[in-house]
Formats: structure tokens, sequence, C-alpha cells
């Protein structure tokens, strides 16, 4: 088997992340008082990103309503800053939404697309006059129980799916199925029908993949829709189009077709494994044939954020009117729900080197003080070169591969299944620094198991980017906080 150079993704890293770095002797100081692993972040990235997409929709000339998906991360800092540049926040349960109320933020900012919604959410929402996206008929029905109970009209929206795309329908385990969202709307809403208590006002979907077309096409049929509701008395005031809005993590297009292709080699048994005990990430050989496709996030995007908002909002219909024109003639205000891509650098993780051992395979496996639900989301691995702080580099640096491992009792807490190639093997009580992790990593599974607490969250003070000190997340009270 040929031995292969372990290909490197090297992660883009922000100014603030590199001047950060080169003051390791503070975040020494933060390890020592808030403990291993560590979730430090910074609010810079995220107005930055939010300043992207806006510039997108001022350029088209299109009313707009940018929410962030707060389930992508649960610091409180993020409803602030929200607030702040007057976006509006997607909840997706009852302690989202109640923080974002405590934070006085406008309740028409305010949107709650939780998959279960309980009566006390509800509840909440009604009584605050939040929209509610509706996905089911029995959330209809509960809703509009509850709505009579208060003597208050519900503020819903309804979520459809099921949208056609070139031959076939769109799967998703969500929302009404758009062929019939008509007619059930028709038969229920209004005066003297069933949920005569649902205010109707909009639209939203969310799908899944990364397909700018599949999104346009999901806008147009929505339009279509909007159109004939208008016809029964059903005006459409917003269509929201979700989140999913793709982001570049990693520097160089070459490195990541390089790993990719080294990966299926390497399933193939042409070259030496590069992940833990050969994990294909998704790829696997049956009868002798590699089959599967790659199950992580797709890392590398040349056209991410506002690029792929934009080719959305030039999807042309067969009259080759885009998705941007027939909005601004319908009147109809453009939502979207971007989680991870507003949290692009905007934290890192980081944690503490504790042993150093070979396996029984001659691997190194370093240890460290986290778990694998710190970092860790639907993606198969997570794809990015992290950066060790070594305490004291050796002046006859030898080379050497590891895989990184956590404290729980499993075999499976392999913390990146990709082996890392280093300048020199970690020490005891060197850092290590995994980049780019606020979005839908260091909260999204995060656990107590072993009693272990959760990762604190702290936010990085600054000065342009010049580091001052450090802020705990749960010490931020609302309304007021200091930034």
């Amino acid at each position: 088997m040929h031995q292969q150079t372990l290909p490197p993704l090297t992660p883009i890293i922000s100014n603030w992340i590199k001047e950060l770095i080169k003051k390791p002797e503070l975040l020494e100081t933060a390890i020592e008082e808030y403990g291993s692993p560590i979730n430090i972040h910074n609010t810079l990235p995220f107005r930055e990103n939010y300043k992207l997409y806006q510039e997108v929709f001022d350029e088209y000339g299109l009313d707009n309503l940018i929410f962030f998906a707060r389930k992508a991360n649960k610091c409180r800092n993020l409803v602030l800053e929200a607030k702040t540049l007057g976006m509006g926040i997607d909840t997706a349960s009852y302690r989202e939404l109640k923080e974002a109320l405590e934070s006085d933020l406008d309740c028409e900012k305010l949107v709650v697309t939780a998959a279960i919604k309980e009566r006390k959410l509800i509840e909440l929402a009604i009584q605050n006059g939040v929209l509610i996206i509706l996905d089911n008929e029995d959330e209809c029905k509960l809703t509009q129980q509850i709505a009579e109970e208060f003597n208050i009209k519900a503020q819903i929206g309804l979520r459809i799916s099921g949208f056609n795309y070139r031959g076939s329908k769109l799967y998703s385990r969500f929302g009404f199925d758009i062929d019939g969202v008509f007619d059930f709307i028709a038969e229920n809403f209004g005066k003297q029908k069933a949920f005569n208590s649902l205010k109707y006002q909009g639209l939203h979907f969310h799908l899944n993949g990364y397909s700018t077309e599949q999104r346009g096409a999901a806008c147009l049929q929505s339009f279509e829709l909007a159109k004939q509701l208008k016809t029964n008395g059903f005006e459409t005031h917003f269509l929201d189009i979700g989140g999913g809005f793709l982001m570049n993590y990693l520097s160089d297009k070459d490195e990541w077709e390089s790993f990719k292709e080294t990966l299926q080699l390497a399933v193939k048994q042409k070259v030496a494994p590069i992940t833990f005990q050969n994990d294909g990430l998704g790829y696997q050989i049956i009868n002798n044939e590699l089959h599967g496709e790659l199950k992580t996030y797709p890392y590398f995007n040349e056209k991410p954020k506002q690029f792929f908002l934009r080719e959305i909002l030039n999807y042309k219909n067969g009259d080759s009117k885009t998705v941007a024109d027939l909005a601004k003639q319908l009147k109809i205000q453009i939502r979207m729900e971007p989680g991870r891509s507003m949290l692009d650098q905007v934290g890192f993780t980081m944690a503490k080197v504790v042993f150093r051992k070979r396996d029984s395979q001659n691997n190194w496996l370093v240890g460290l003080e986290m778990n694998f639900t710190q970092m860790h989301s639907s993606s198969a691995d997570f794809l990015l070169d992290p950066i060790v702080l070594n305490k004291e580099p050796q002046k006859n640096k030898e080379k050497c591969e590891v895989f990184f491992t956590g404290a729980y009792c499993l075999e499976r807490d392999i913390l990146l299944k990709r082996k890392i190639s280093l300048d020199q093997l970690p020490q005891i009580g060197d850092l290590v620094i995994f980049p780019n992790t606020a979005g839908y990593m260091i909260h999204f599974f995060e656990s107590e198991a072993h009693l272990f607490n959760l990762a604190a969250n702290i936010w990085s003070q600054v000065e342009g980017y010049t580091l001052s000190k450090f802020i705990n997340d749960d010490e931020l009270s609302y309304p007021t906080v200091a930034v």
C-alpha cells in the first residue's frame, strides 16, 4: 500500500483570531479561569456577515427581513447583537423565544419555527403577537384552540414543501404539500371556518441540500401559490426562504479536491488510511467497487453567502422574470434565516492536551480535555486543520501524525476522524484550537454525560481587532449589556 502524504485542509482564519493567537498568555488565562474546553467568540464577523446579505437586498431594492437562526448558537450576546443590527430572531423552542422577548426585541421581528410546538410555546407566541410558522393540521388545531381561549388572533405562516423540480417532488418531512395547501387554506381559514382565529400572513420553506436552483424553483412555485391565494382573499405578505446558505471554510480549492481524491483512494486501500480506522466518511466498498458520497459539509465553496443569495434572486421563470422581479411585482417581502453562514468566523473552540499515547496500531493518540459532542453537528467529520499552540516549541522538530481523542468512555470519541499532520508532537498542557466552530458545531449536540460541565462561552472585547478582555456569555443580562 502506497504511503500517502496527508492532504492539508487549511482554514480561513479571521484577523481577530490571528491577533488572539499572538497572545497565548491570554488564552492560557482563559483556560485557567473557565476550564477546558472553551468557546471564544467575537461579534465583528457577525456584523460583517449580516452586512453582506443586507447589501444584496439593497442592491435589488427588495423588501426583506433577515432572521438569525438562534438554534445555530445559544449565546445570549448574539440576540443582543441581532437586535442592534435590526435583525429578527428565528426561535425553535420556548426558552429561545422567552430570551428573545426578554431582550426587548420587537415582537414583529420574532418568528417561531420549532419542529415541536408545545402548548406553552404557542401560548407565549400568541400572547406577544409573535408569528408562528405552522407545519401541519394538528398544529393549526392547537393554535386555534389557544387563540380562542385568549380571544386573540394568532399571527401565522404556513410551511410548505413537496416542490416540483426536474420532474420529481423534493421531499421533506416538514410542511404542507404545496399541491394540496391551497385547498387546505381555502377550506379552513377565514370567517366561520375551522381556523377563524388564525391570521394568515405568509409562506415559509426550508430545503435540504445546497442547490440555488431548487430554492429558485421553490420561490417561483410559492409565488404562484400566493397568486392563487390572493384570488380567494388571502394576502401573502412574505415568503421565507429558510436557511442553508453556503459558506466557505477553506482557503484552497486544490486542497479540498486532493483530500476527497485521497480519501477515496484510502477507502479503496490504494493508499494508507487518512482517517481513523479508514472511515470513509460516507464512501464504502461494496463488491470491490466504491459507493456512496462524502457525508460532510461541503467545506470549500466558490459562491458562498451573498453570492448564494444572489443566484436565488436571479433564478428565472419561463417568462425570464427573476425571483427578485416577481417579489417586487407581487409586493412580497423576502425573509431568510441563515444560521451557519451568519456565524462564519464568529468563534472557535480551544482545549487542553492531557495525554499522548501510541495505540496498538502504532497511531499517536492525543487526548484533549473535551468530548466529541462539543464539536459535532450533522457532518460526518469536521474537516479543518486545527492550530496547536506549543508551550515549548522543540528545537529539533520532528513531524508527526496524530488523532485527537476526547473524554467520553466511548471508542467513537474521536474528535477529528481525519489524521492530522503536525510539526511536532503536542506536549501536556499545550492548547489546541479548532477554528470556525460557532455555527451548528459547539452547541448543537453538546451533552453533559459523565457529569462533565458544558463548555464556557466567552466573548473577546475588542477595539478594531485589538483584544482587551473576555466576558462570560452566562453573565450577560437582558436587556442591556456592556459590549
